[in-house]
């Protein structure tokens, strides 16, 4: 077997950011078409309901175009079903193209929830009826949603009653499907309903569906482990996806690269044939700043980009407040191939003020008169896309320049 083929790591991170979308220029004008492509370059866009700055994927859409509109994901997924909401390693949205092979992950959430006894707890004892009634009454009357069910609440798991746990229940295994978001609350609908008949017709096997999901994950990361890529979709066991990688290292479908990490240290990793073309292709990051969600996927991975930039991020959103670091919602700021700081963010939208409440360099990033003035031009972009056009930076700066 060859050498693995080494990769520098300033020549890592412009094929890391890359594929995550984060170099190409920005285009002022978007559609719901572009933002289509955008989602299937990035495989998944995560959904979350923190609403601090923005919810985060529509933060993650627009800080890689500048000129999406949230209704464009709205028509995707609610209008076009050219996406369909179901787990990744989180909610997320997902290319229709993809929904074929989500029926693994479908079977296997049956099993685990017959399997589990609390699952069941929450269901109740008459858990065969609840089923029963919750499916009748969906395609008797419709669409429905949790609030709708007199149990609501009752139930002590996030306030989830029996008819919610059979919502789920469904959904999960693949019965129902999401027809769409109302004030972030599902709606629940058939699949048949919701998920277009050429996406139920076909029946990838498991073997197909595990190499799939294997080279897609590869190709979005551009070099990775199989620890990597079976954390990408949540969807391919660790033992698979090793299993995965050694015969497709075999076949010659994959490759091995040594990544230099910003420390110099030197990681294996796996990556698609012509991974040297690609690099060469790969644009420079320009040297624009831009804000990035704490959901971000470029940073999801929190010891890869430790790695990779020497980047050491944590989201504080779940840690008391007392033990903080630095804030509730802070967002990580990338200038080119960089990080160079972090902002405590908060969006008073009934004020139309957009606060930055804490603003911290980098290690050797110091804040010149030229990256201020790219920083508040980022805050300008983030305040016209939240509607809160005053924004009260200058205190958080002051600081920063201090020291």
């Amino acid at each position: 077997m060859p050498a693995p083929l080494p990769i520098s790591n300033a020549n890592a991170r412009r094929l890391f950011l890359e594929r995550h979308a984060l170099s190409a220029p920005a285009a002022p004008e978007f559609c719901a078409d572009r933002t289509l492509e955008l989602v299937k370059h990035l495989g998944f866009v995560q959904l979350d309901s923190i609403n601090t700055v923005e919810r985060a994927h529509h933060l993650i859409l627009f800080s890689r175009a500048p000129g999406y509109r949230r209704e464009h994901l709205t028509d995707l997924h609610h209008q076009r079903r050219d996406l369909f909401e179901h787990w990744t390693h989180d909610a997320s949205l997902i290319p229709m193209a993809f929904y074929p092979h989500w029926r693994h992950r479908f079977a296997a959430a049956k099993k685990r929830i017959e399997e589990n006894p609390r699952w069941q707890e929450r269901i109740g004892p008459d858990g065969v009826n609840v089923i029963r009634k919750v499916r009748a009454r969906i395609r008797r009357d419709g669409p429905v949603m949790a609030r709708d069910f007199e149990d609501k609440g009752k139930g002590s798991w996030w306030g989830w009653g029996p008819s919610k746990t059979a919502l789920e229940t469904l959904w999960r295994t693949g019965e129902l499907a999401i027809a769409r978001r109302e004030g972030f609350e599902k709606v629940y609908d058939l699949a048949e309903r919701v998920i277009p008949e050429d996406a139920r017709r076909e029946h990838p096997s498991l073997a197909a569906s595990t190499d799939f999901l294997c080279s897609a994950a590869l190709a979005r990361l551009g070099f990775a482990t199989p620890l990597e890529i079976a954390a990408f979709w949540r969807l391919v066991p660790i033992d698979k996806a090793r299993a995965w990688a050694a015969q497709a290292l075999k076949q010659g479908t994959v490759v091995e690269v040594a990544i230099e990490d910003v420390d110099g240290a030197i990681r294996k990793a796996l990556a698609l044939p012509g991974i040297e073309a690609h690099i060469a292709e790969a644009p420079e990051p320009p040297a624009t700043t831009r804000f990035l969600s704490p959901f971000d996927p470029a940073i999801r991975d929190r010891a890869r980009a430790m790695r990779l930039f020497g980047f050491d991020y944590r989201i504080e959103v779940f840690v008391p407040e007392k033990k903080r670091r630095y804030g509730y919602y802070v967002l990580p700021l990338l200038e080119g191939d960089r990080f160079i700081g972090r902002a405590d963010v908060k969006a008073h939208r009934a004020e139309g003020k957009l606060e930055v409440k804490g603003f911290w360099n980098e290690p050797g990033i110091k804040l010149t008169k030229a990256r201020e003035a790219g920083i508040r031009r980022a805050l300008t972009e983030l305040a016209r896309f939240t509607g809160t056009p005053e924004i009260d930076a200058d205190a958080a700066l002051r600081r920063a320049r201090a020291g």
